[in-house]
């Protein structure tokens, strides 16, 4: 059953009338309206250049309009895009890639409205964007690795890495490598950003800022599906930007939206019961779609902090153990996640600890800190900074840690204030995120390795292990998946053994969507994909 919540006359009036004047219906251009993929992005877009594509709310449009050299299927396997293969040399340092024939950039005024055919020098240009400071791209790190980059002729594009490393193709299949066409980016009189030409499986059609972006489909788009049709499906996709999020909802509710990708503490009750199934009376109505989220919801210890309870191993491994992850799922996050009982690397990635290091242990957590407190005569107290986002688990972890003898004080801050205390070592405790890039767990091991000390690195807790170092700069030159993954497993025990970290909990992909909708598929990046997404007519 759809929900009785309704919206302002004039503000759905104005949705409706922005979405056809931007589509651009007339007697000459027909759409198929019933196959039109629509959603709302709340946080809104900044820009829809791939050199720009830092946060999901850019990437999923740049996703539909751009291509790479490499892609990311649904099970993270990297595979063909643009480059129809690659090599890799003996060193593991040499990549070259021979390029598809067939790909041609959207038509544009700069091609005198026609297309154009893609050849390897525009990945030169599109990657020397990258790097140029000018530009000021969020994503040039994405190169720091590289050595030098040059199309050998038209159809092959060669890159020489400084050392050996093997993450480096998923690193490619990140959308600011995606490449753009450098007659339109440097045309004076045209803003890439909000007139974007790409060569993926949908075009440009229109963005009324704060209002709707639509884009089209691609018609000489070149991949394919198994059965050899002609990618993408969909005619359309229309992307409102309803700032409220219980708006956004109500409309979904309506049969509006085909797709909410968020979960507010607003009415989360009402679309999933405590164990995170979907209430009975949108069933049928909505099909709800969970997988694993590359993300691990923590707390940080600054270790260099004078506070002697956060020098103790003994208070992180209390706190570790100190409270019951499950219940707080449960009852916090309707069962959205799932307990981090183990490593930092989160589920949906090889080489994560198999030892549960963080098991809810409420006894021996308060031996150890009757341990700490006999020691030092003191009974340990930490500030723990957080923002209003997770101020509901701080809370809960206050509440469960006094029962241990552990003080905490809760600092609550705005979200960025956070993240430059954070980064500056101005907090002693700090509940943070760490959202894969790429899916490759060194990338989880970045933040314990020294030399990535913040703030010129993601190392916010300053945790130094000489073995922890060299296992990770050994890891780079292990070619072998198996045995690198098995590195990696270690260097994960290494550093849960220490506890600079309490894992809170391995984040979950939640998705709702009209029944109607077919075809769209769960990834451990929560990419959205439309190119082989449809609509089941009424």
């Amino acid at each position: 059953m759809k929900r009785n919540f309704t919206l302002p006359l004039p503000l759905l009036f104005l949705l409706y009338i922005c979405f056809y004047q931007l589509l651009g219906c007339s007697k000459s251009i027909e759409v198929d309206t019933q196959q039109v993929f629509r959603y709302n992005e709340f946080r809104n877009i900044t820009s829809l250049d791939p050199a720009f594509a830092r946060n999901p709310q850019n990437i999923w449009p740049i996703q539909q309009l751009f291509n790479g050299l490499v892609q990311l299927d649904d099970s993270l396997n990297v595979i063909p895009e643009i480059a129809k293969r690659w090599e890799i040399d003996a060193t593991g340092k040499v990549y070259t890639f021979f390029l598809k024939e067939n790909i041609f950039f959207h038509p544009a005024p700069q091609f005198n409205g026609e297309e154009r055919k893609v050849i390897a020098s525009d990945f030169t240009y599109s990657f020397d964007r990258l790097r140029d400071v000018k530009v000021g791209s969020p994503g040039g790190w994405v190169l720091q690795q590289v050595e030098d980059y040059k199309a050998i002729n038209d159809t092959v594009f060669q890159i020489s890495l400084k050392q050996a490393f093997p993450p480096f193709l998923s690193l490619l299949s990140m959308r600011y490598c995606s490449v753009v066409p450098h007659e339109v980016v440097e045309d004076s009189n045209h803003e890439f950003r909000k007139h974007p030409i790409g060569t993926g499986p949908f075009k440009f059609k229109a963005w009324e800022e704060d209002i709707k972006l639509v884009l089209r489909k691609n018609p000489n788009y070149f991949e394919r599906d198994e059965k050899g049709i002609q990618l993408p499906y969909l005619e359309a996709i229309a992307v409102s930007f309803l700032p409220d999020i219980q708006s956004e909802f109500m409309l979904f509710s309506q049969g509006k939206f085909d797709f909410l990708n968020s979960l507010d503490p607003s009415y989360k009750d009402e679309l999933l019961t405590p164990l995170g199934e979907l209430q009975a009376q949108y069933k049928g109505e909505i099909t709800l779609q969970k997988g694993p989220y590359l993300n691990t919801e923590y707390i940080g210890f600054y270790l260099e902090s004078d506070n002697p309870a956060l020098q103790s191993k003994k208070i992180r491994q209390a706190i570790n153990i100190g409270f019951d992850r499950k219940k707080m799922i449960t009852y916090l996050r309707n069962t959205i996640g799932f307990a981090a009982e183990e490593g930092f690397i989160p589920l949906g990635l090889a080489g994560r600890s198999k030892t549960k290091h963080s098991q809810y242990q409420q006894e021996k957590a308060r031996e150890l800190v009757n341990a700490f407190i006999e020691e030092h005569k003191s009974q340990p107290k930490i500030r723990l900074a957080t923002d209003i986002n997770y101020m509901d688990i701080c809370e809960y972890l206050q509440q469960e840690l006094k029962k241990i003898g552990i003080d905490i004080e809760i600092d609550l801050m705005p979200t960025p204030t956070l993240r430059q205390a954070k980064s500056s070592g101005k907090l002693e405790a700090f509940r943070a995120s760490w959202i894969a890039d790429y899916p490759d767990a060194e990338n989880y091991l970045s933040l314990f390795y020294s030399p990535n000390f913040s703030p010129g690195g993601p190392n916010y807790t300053h945790f130094y292990s000489a073995k922890f170092d060299s296992l990770y700069t050994n890891a780079l030159s292990i070619n072998s998946f198996e045995k690198r993954t098995h590195s990696y497993r270690e260097m994960d025990e290494l550093v849960m053994q220490n506890y600079p970290v309490v894992p809170l909990y391995y984040d979950q992909a939640v998705r709702f969507l009209q029944s109607n909708v077919k075809g769209l598929e769960m990834n451990p990046l929560n990419l959205l994909q439309l190119k082989k997404v449809y609509k089941d007519r009424p």
